[in-house]
């Protein structure tokens, strides 16, 4: 890890906090974005001496574009790009809002497609780099309903991110473009939530939930030895086999399972 230079989004707490503090501590020069300026700037100050804090509001191209540019002019180059941004709703799908839909597929999709078109040409003038987008379980296995537009989002980044490594592959296989697939993570998300926290805390199943500092050592991992696609919780990848297997009999089991809770 040590010399890379590493571009991290949604950097002022949660997950991309703690990436920026694990990747600083193995050498990396770490570019932080968030709007949060203050808490920001608090994380750079424990991610390593060269950590540069540049507050950004992901959802302009504009200061996506300039985030790009700040770390090229300090470090002459970026070799990792993390979109980590986002925000949760909790909505069922039938009270969705225009709002509610508009500012789920803004947070969580075209700050990260920003992302994407600002750092790639960038690589592809270098012949190498690794973009990785931070989705969701639930962008695969849309289980908690009450997610509904978030878990639409994160559908649709996970579609992007499929689309432009399948483009990218052959003419330019020193580049790799990686989805990571956190399940349900100990932070401030769901507190931060549009709508407010789900009610009676995550929907009941095998899923234990994670600390942002297990997350963010999958993620390290994936930089070191780049995969396409990779769950963080250990219990993901059969959940979602299940769920494909037969969607109609896991979601009865989760229905059976909520029924199960006292309310």
């Amino acid at each position: 890890m040590s010399g890379r230079v590493v571009v991290i989004t949604g950097a002022s707490g949660g997950i991309g906090a703690a990436v920026a503090r694990r990747l600083g501590a193995e050498g990396a020069s770490v570019v932080l974005a968030a709007r949060r300026r203050e808490e920001l700037e608090a994380v750079a100050a424990e991610s390593g001496a060269s950590a540069l804090a540049v507050p950004t509001d992901v959802t302009v191209r504009a200061q996506v574009e300039a985030l790009r540019d700040a770390a090229v002019e300090r470090f002459g180059r970026v070799d990792v790009w993390i979109n980590n941004a986002g925000r949760g709703i909790t909505r069922p799908a039938l009270e969705v809002t225009d709002e509610d839909l508009d500012e789920m597929m803004t947070i969580n999709v075209r700050s990260a497609l920003y992302g994407m078109q600002a750092i790639v040409p960038h690589f592809v003038e270098r012949g190498s780099g690794h973009l990785i987008n931070v989705s969701s379980f639930l962008g695969r296995v849309p289980i908690a309903t009450q997610r509904s537009a978030y878990n639409a989002a994160k559908a649709a980044l996970n579609a992007l991110t499929a689309n432009l490594r399948v483009d990218l592959a052959d003419a330019h296989p020193g580049i790799h473009v990686s989805l990571v697939m956190p399940g349900v993570v100990l932070t401030e998300f769901a507190a931060n939530a549009r709508g407010g926290p789900i009610a009676g805390g995550p929907p009941p199943g095998p899923m234990k939930p994670q600390t942002a500092e297990e997350v963010a050592e999958v993620i390290a991992g994936v930089i070191a030895a780049p995969r396409a696609d990779v769950y963080t919780n250990p219990v993901s990848p059969e959940m979602a086999r299940r769920y494909y297997d037969d969607v109609e009999a896991f979601e009865a089991q989760v229905r059976a399972a909520r029924a199960a809770v006292p309310r």
